[in-house]
């Protein structure tokens, strides 16, 4: 005859449960996670019953539990698996894991950015943080931005919603103060790639200064007034030919353009690494406009006709 050790049954029971549970899964959508969260406490419900049952039908009239250790060890597995998915899932963990996991690179459309000038505007202030923009002038009287930024997400998740998410606009006095902000990122050990890719528009017969990062990119067109542009990592200027414009650039590590575009100048000095300070100018008719250009790397000269 042979003798019945708890965990047997609890064993045999688990593993057709979970089966089931995982079969079902696959025609309800169930996700992995949930069905290991929701699907371990029923294993100390089938033990428990089985030691009653043990008991209940034992013919001993001191009956003494005998437990099938290998049954045991591996109900105890399965259960502390579920535990652990149960744990993750609650500390939020789990959650972020299957984020990261379905997580596609998509390119989004950026709300779109205005501001109406009047007479009153004078200037306008621009800070950037290290995204590629293009700034342009126009006849529009109005500071305006557009463009799309690119994301790792899950879902069609959009990290950009309101126009308050990624600019700050504040007016004083005479100046309009434009920040552009950096993209929520999460903390934590996951890498996620973020960009923004955006072209702002400035009224032509209004100055403009810029305190760049990253790569920025000058299309002056009808420019009536004086570009200032400050610590751009990489600058490319785009001018039409009979603009009446002058650039001039100090502090660079390279200026680029067709041969004859720049008069570059060089002095020695003790206030640079290098004892040597660059000058570069490039003008085009009178030279009645004005961009200065200050500690940037690398700009480029562009032009048009």
């Amino acid at each position: 005859m042979r003798t019945w050790r708890v965990g047997t049954i609890s064993m045999g029971a688990s593993l057709v449960l979970l089966g089931l549970f995982l079969f079902l899964s696959r025609f309800f959508g169930y996700e992995l996670v949930n069905v290991m969260t929701a699907w371990w406490p029923i294993l100390l419900i089938v033990l428990g019953i089985e030691i009653l049952l043990y008991l209940a039908f034992s013919r001993q009239e001191k009956p003494i539990l005998k437990y099938d250790f290998l049954s045991i060890f591996f109900v105890g597995v399965l259960g502390t698996v579920g535990i652990i998915f149960a744990v993750l899932s609650t500390t939020g963990i789990m959650d972020r894991v299957e984020e990261v996991v379905g997580r596609e690179e998509r390119s989004f459309e950026l709300p779109e950015y205005s501001y109406q000038t009047d007479a009153s505007i004078k200037r306008v202030v621009l800070r950037t943080v290290g995204y590629p923009m293009t700034i342009e002038a126009t006849d529009a009287k109005e500071v305006s931005m557009f463009g799309t930024y690119r994301a790792q997400t899950s879902k069609n998740k959009k990290l950009i919603n309101h126009i308050d998410d990624y600019v700050y606009t504040n007016k004083k006095g005479d100046t309009l103060y434009i920040n552009i902000k950096t993209m929520p990122n999460d903390l934590g050990p996951f890498y996620e790639y973020r960009e923004i890719a955006a072209t702002i528009l400035i009224p032509n017969d209004v100055k403009l200064e810029v305190i760049g990062d990253g790569n920025l990119t000058l299309k002056t067109r009808t420019l009536a007034n004086d570009w200032n542009i400050d610590r751009a990592s990489t600058l490319d200027v785009v001018v039409t030919e009979n603009s009446n414009l002058k650039i001039a650039a100090v502090g660079f590590t390279e200026v680029n353009g067709k041969d004859g575009l720049w008069e570059v100048t060089e002095k020695v000095t003790t206030d640079e690494s290098d004892g040597v300070e660059r000058n570069a100018v490039y003008q085009s008719g009178e030279g009645k406009y004005q961009i200065t250009i200050a500690n940037t790397d690398y700009v480029s000269l562009n032009t048009n006709k």
